[in-house]
């Protein structure tokens, strides 16, 4: 284990489960979670609502951006998350948010602002963290790295159901042709790209149920547990 407070890292591209299986594993192991894509999507729409655009030459606005990333008032509260005191929980998870997260997210000097914030949620007992590259940059000595992916058509169909239930609109052709693209341009971009980490293990989903994830996950963690113990 760690000599610092032990993490779980888990990768992976959009809509793959991970922030589901990750909370779910903190909440079972009582650790600390922490949904790294929020700080990215809230860094998105406080950009926006600040009269930046975050559009498809996201680039040309960087430092501004980085400027929101660096300043974000924000205050996360079980479930609920919430910006200049606003409870923006399921702003941040709209098609649109989510489509000006993932270009937010391809700005280096962003990237960098948020790095000491996700950090510090490094605290006891221990934390579980999800999003692209929690295992290559953010926590590169975390206790557990998982890769959880699952086929780009599932994918479309989880964040469909999701959007539904929560009363939202979507249609399915739309959803999977916008996760091919973001897959297409988190993997290329040129910082911190979705790669899986070399020492991070696979958990594809496709054909899983969440419970069936999480306890594949907490079985790999004690092997881990069991592992430094001996």
């Amino acid at each position: 284990m760690s000599a610092l407070f032990p993490v779980i890292a888990i990768d992976g591209p959009s809509a793959s489960g991970k922030g589901t299986v990750a909370s779910r594993v903190a909440q079972t192991l009582g650790f600390h979670y922490l949904d790294s894509g929020a700080l990215y999507r809230l860094t998105a729409l406080a950009s926006r609502r600040s009269g930046i655009p975050v559009s498809a030459q996201a680039q040309e606005f960087e430092p501004a951006i980085a400027q929101c990333a660096a300043h974000l008032d924000v205050r996360f509260e079980g479930e609920h998350i919430y910006l200049q005191g606003e409870d923006v929980s399921l702003a941040i998870r709209d098609e649109q948010t989510s489509r000006e997260a993932s270009r937010v997210a391809a700005l280096g000097s962003v990237r960098t602002a948020l790095l000491q914030r996700q950090r510090a949620f490094r605290q006891a007992p221990g934390l579980v963290t999800d999003g692209r590259d929690m295992a290559t940059v953010v926590f590169p000595d975390a206790d557990l790295k998982i890769f959880l992916t699952a086929s780009a058509e599932e994918r479309a169909q989880r964040r469909y159901k999701q959007l539904i239930e929560k009363g939202l609109t979507a249609m399915m052709s739309d959803l999977l042709n916008d996760i091919r693209e973001r897959d297409e341009r988190d993997a290329s971009r040129e910082h911190a790209p979705l790669v899986q980490d070399s020492r991070a293990g696979l958990l594809d989903t496709t054909y899983l149920t969440a419970d069936a994830a999480v306890a594949e996950v907490l079985r790999r963690y004690q092997l881990v547990v069991s592992r430094d113990c001996v």
